[in-house]
């Protein structure tokens, strides 16, 4: 996949929900070997289904010849990202979040390359920059440069403030800028321009764009994916109750192939999109042999290997 296609065969993927100045995008990374990175707090001792479609759009892009950085969240996990709740996270302990953060580096192995030269992958973990930052460097420093108007205005926000029963913490409110800052630190330490996640993190993303603008006068960009869900509208991921993990010790192999093989019809082809490398002419195969015999599950086989 070159890299002056690579947002074209994204969207072809049905991997682009929303994407920042998506013509001055194409160009940068065409220009030259970019950094790009995704955020994973560590909310459990493995990573879920979910967690795929972020690794494996990081996996494309490095695959065109960027580098991706995995970003670990030990300091953010510790807080708790409030999009998509309507309640607060239950709080983790430093030490429960430190083990999460080793197992997501070793799953996080198994689906980028950290041993390719110059876009070799990279994993960090945000607890290195923010433990020591102390809390009059960061108001002055860095939430200077956010409007309280611009942040109850987001929608995860809004949410939340409406709720009388649950409401939002000052702890869950300061989530977006201690984002935000993570993007201006990948930005200083590998000229990370691109930040990727899913579609509910796109004003938190933004707003880090906007924060290096101001804090480093440089242009830098968002990616979201859309968050995945089944075609009845159940999403995927552990707060569902319907996780599938990247852990053997928690999902068999078995039952982890079981559960692509089981996908339904109206989902299959999406998936095998998203979630293999296989060229489009495959892809165009099995779609057509899908829609001439669905019960022949020729795609659903595929896409469980």
């Amino acid at each position: 996949m070159s890299s002056a296609d690579l947002i074209n065969q994204l969207h072809r993927l049905g991997l682009v929900a929303q994407v920042s100045n998506e013509q001055e995008l194409t160009a940068h990374l065409s220009a030259a070997m970019r950094t790009v990175y995704c955020g994973f707090d560590p909310t459990a001792d493995s990573l879920h289904i979910g967690n795929l479609v972020p690794l494996l759009a990081l996996r494309r892009f490095q695959l065109a010849g960027h580098r991706p950085i995995l970003l670990v969240g030990g300091a953010t996990g510790m807080i708790g990202d409030p999009g998509g709740r309507s309640s607060e996270r239950e709080l983790k302990d430093a030490g429960e979040v430190r083990a999460y953060v080793e197992r997501i580096r070793s799953q996080a192995e198994a689906y980028l390359d950290f041993d390719c030269g110059e876009n070799s992958a990279i994993v960090v973990d945000n607890a290195e920059w923010t433990e020591d930052l102390r809390v009059i460097d960061f108001l002055r420093d860095i939430g200077k440069h956010f409007s309280i108007n611009a942040m109850i205005a987001k929608e995860t926000v809004k949410r939340r403030l409406e709720d009388e029963a649950s409401g939002i913490s000052y702890t869950e409110f300061s989530y977006a800028i201690l984002q935000s800052y993570d993007f201006v630190v990948l930005n200083r330490r590998y000229d990370c321009t691109i930040q990727m996640g899913g579609s509910d993190q796109w004003g938190n993303i933004t707003s880090g764009m906007d924060l290096i603008r101001r804090m480093e006068g440089k242009q830098a960009y968002a990616i979201t994916y859309p968050l995945i869900t089944t075609a009845d509208g159940v999403k995927f991921g552990k707060s569902m109750g319907n996780a599938v993990w990247l852990d053997a010790a928690r999902t068999s192999p078995y039952a982890f192939y079981q559960f692509w093989r089981n996908s339904m019809d109206a989902d299959v082809i999406r998936y095998v999109k998203i979630f293999t490398f296989l060229d489009p002419e495959e892809i165009a195969r099995l779609e057509a042999a899908h829609n001439q015999d669905p019960g022949a599950r020729t795609a659903h086989i595929a896409l469980a290997r």
